[in-house]
């Protein structure tokens, strides 16, 4: 599922992401290093932009407003459209418990917002966006 950046030239990615100055701080920083970034502050709008947009990568926040974070990754692994979705988890949650249901639900990864600065962010998104355009 990659969508759009044959059009701009430029990789997509979805921030889900339900604190305003959280997620203007990333999608600065992204967007500075060459990503089209969209921004979304709930669950529910973040299914719709998956669907429309087809992002190389979503960052998504576990605990959202409307819908949670595995409520968004069971949608997308149940919709034949978005099951193989690249998405890594970005909270502010650390408990196993919490790590191991989004990675079961498909997450990549889990990063926790409190130890990952916006260019490492930037880092990791590479990581794995390279790895969803050669289709691994």
């Amino acid at each position: 599922m990659s969508g759009g950046s044959a059009v701009t030239g430029k990789v997509h990615v979805l921030l889900v992401e339900d604190d305003p100055s959280v997620s203007e701080m990333y999608r600065v920083r992204l967007e500075m290093d060459g990503y089209r970034v969209l921004v979304a502050g709930d669950g529910e709008t973040a299914l719709r932009l998956i669907r429309e947009m087809g992002p190389e990568l979503v960052l998504l926040d576990y605990r959202l407003p409307r819908l949670d974070g595995p409520a968004v990754l069971r949608a997308l692994r149940a919709d034949e459209r978005t099951s193989t979705q690249a998405v890594v988890v970005l909270s502010a949650f650390d408990e196993p418990r919490l790590v191991a249901e989004g990675r079961g639900l498909g997450a990549l990864d889990w990063l926790v917002k409190t130890h990952v600065t916006p260019a490492e962010l930037t880092g990791v998104v590479r990581r794995f966006v390279s790895l969803e355009l050669r289709g691994t």
